[in-house]
């Protein structure tokens, strides 16, 4: 890992800074933010000053703290939906292009279906139906994302059980859990984290939006939900609290997620770069 972030150019290595500093945001939120995210702390819509450096609420509940808490829910969604996601897409992978005939077309059929479904309606479906929580969004997000991981896994097993010293194993006796833990967990490995990243990326994306449409959990708070609140606020966009009510945590999920696709091609190139040398 360390070797790839050596070859990341000067935007990758900004854009993984930007990724940890959001990571200390969420888990130092107590510390960081001098205000309670869930009450009232001041005047309701205060304009950003030295007391709330980023403004108020309807309710007078600091911005600044709600972002904090925030960013918990967002990486904790991310990074809980990639990795149910980034599992189950891999071991359907590995299965399907191991063992080949019928497990493959039913595996293949099922990352086909997976792909062709549009994913916010079955979102907005499962979200109504299963109701608003972080458990539920994580699996209903991950039930949606294995797709992916698994198509690309697939075409790399495909290939890896044609080299010799895969057939020489085979050979010997090697089982296929000795031959997927000794070979292609290695081989496969490079792949996978860039595939990681790019889930999270995406079930961000995917939080926001449910948390956006009022699907979230209500009992938390999320980075979506803040716009949801402030959206729904009666001429928000004829006074003056929409620059810091909805473009602060817009500017949030916005960097975070741009931070998380340039790390994600970063990924791409150095993993491209060794496979081209091998």
């Amino acid at each position: 890992m360390l070797y790839m972030l050596r070859n990341f150019s000067l935007a990758g290595k900004l854009s993984v800074m930007i990724i940890v500093a959001m990571c200390i945001m969420a888990i130092f939120a107590p510390w960081i933010a001098k205000h309670p995210w869930n009450e009232p702390s001041g005047r309701a819509l205060e304009a950003p000053n030295p007391h709330h450096i980023l403004g108020t609420d309807d309710l007078g509940i600091d911005l600044w703290a709600q972002i904090c808490y925030g960013a918990r829910n967002s990486l904790i969604v991310g990074i809980g939906t990639a990795v149910l996601a980034s599992l189950l897409g891999t071991l359907l992978g590995i299965v399907s292009g191991y063992f080949g005939g019928i497990p493959d077309l039913i595996i293949t059929a099922l990352i086909d279906i997976m792909i062709a479904i549009p994913s916010l309606p079955v979102m907005i479906v499962a979200g109504v139906f299963f109701g608003p929580s972080i458990k539920n969004i994580i699996i209903i997000l991950a039930l949606l994302s294995w797709a992916m991981p698994a198509r690309i896994v697939r075409s790399k097993v495909l290939a890896l059980r044609e080299e010799a010293y895969i057939k020489i194993a085979k050979g010997y006796g090697a089982n296929f859990s000795y031959i997927t833990l000794k070979h292609f967990v290695r081989q496969l490995f490079p792949i996978c984290a860039t595939t990681f990243i790019k889930l999270i990326s995406r079930a961000i994306v995917s939080e926001a939006s449910l948390s956006f449409l009022g699907l979230g959990d209500p009992t938390s708070k999320s980075w979506g939900l803040i716009l949801n609140f402030a959206l729904n606020f009666p001429g928000i966009y004829f006074t003056d609290y929409w620059k810091w009510w909805v473009v602060y945590p817009l500017a949030f999920i916005i960097c975070l997620v741009l931070a998380t696709a340039v790390v994600s091609r970063e990924l791409e190139k150095v993993v491209d770069s060794k496979i081209s040398l091998s």
